[in-house]
């Protein structure tokens, strides 16, 4: 098929604007994420309008490699927070849609034809918009993956020689793994000489979790630092104990402050109130 064998590229441009208001009122009905609530009309219209403009494209240069508007329309479509299933529902709308209004007074034979139309035209540009919005939402979870990974083990210098570690979460072996690089690196870099690793938001301490945190601390020591564990609340004391752990060869502390306090000491300096 060449381009004046294309059944669409002149309709869709005659009937855009009826086309654009049906598919957008059925992708608003569709919407089980609600993303309505939070998208304007005037950003659904956007996305029908650009979806069109490649439809037309491919039409009238059906020998061009797949361009880079598929490629932003899909990177725009995954920053809108549409889901796989929602974007493929509303393709799959647009094709019923397109198809109802062009074949309002045809036969079944015409009906056939048109079938055989839309999967040599149609279908390819759908196939290329999901294979790009697959690609371009592999991008963002390793974007968003690395991110997440460097806030996971952060170590924060709050005085000369003094770092914190405060960690939030569970802590899984790639996670540990992770801390231990981050606590020998910082360690070297901020020339501290106490670090404190502050477990008050890490929910469970289990032998696993005490198995990496000794592990750490003894990685500490043998760099030329000393390392304190701070916010160990009742319940995780209570869990310490019961499982036999042994921490005795570190240093602990309730709170991060009472941490602060013992590693300023460890550095012979103290915090002291000034009078009026």
């Amino acid at each position: 098929m060449n381009q004046a064998s294309n059944p669409f590229l002149a309709f869709i441009q005659g009937n855009r604007e009826e086309l654009i208001e049906k598919w957008e009122l059925k992708m608003k009905k569709e919407d089980d994420q609600k993303l309505s609530s939070v998208i304007s009309d005037h950003t659904y219209t956007n996305i029908c309008n650009e979806y069109i403009n490649i439809l037309i494209h491919s039409f009238m240069y059906p020998d061009d490699e797949p361009s880079s508007k598929i490629g932003d329309f899909s990177q725009k479509i995954v920053q809108l927070g549409w889901s796989l299933r929602f974007l493929t529902t509303s393709l799959s709308d647009m094709n019923k849609i397109l198809f109802e209004m062009m074949t309002l007074n045809s036969t079944e034979e015409e009906k056939m034809s048109l079938v055989w139309a839309f999967d040599h035209w149609i279908a390819p540009v759908n196939s290329e918009v999901l294979h790009q919005y697959a690609s371009s939402w592999e991008r963002t979870v390793s974007l968003q993956k690395i991110a997440l990974q460097e806030l996971s083990a952060p170590l924060i210098p709050v005085f000369d020689n003094i770092t914190v570690m405060p960690l939030v979460g569970t802590i899984d072996t790639e996670r540990a793994k992770r801390i231990m690089e981050n606590l020998l690196q910082g360690v070297v870099k901020h020339r501290a000489e106490v670090v404190l690793i502050d477990i008050t938001g890490v929910p469970v301490v289990d032998t696993m979790v005490a198995h990496h945190i000794i592990q750490a601390s003894e990685a500490v020591r043998l760099v030329g630092a000393k390392c304190l564990l701070v916010g160990i609340r009742p319940e995780i004391a209570q869990t310490i104990v019961n499982l036999g752990i042994d921490l005795s060869q570190v240093i602990t502390k309730n709170s991060l402050q009472k941490g602060i306090e013992s590693a300023l000491e460890m550095t012979n300096r103290q915090i002291v109130s000034l009078g009026e």
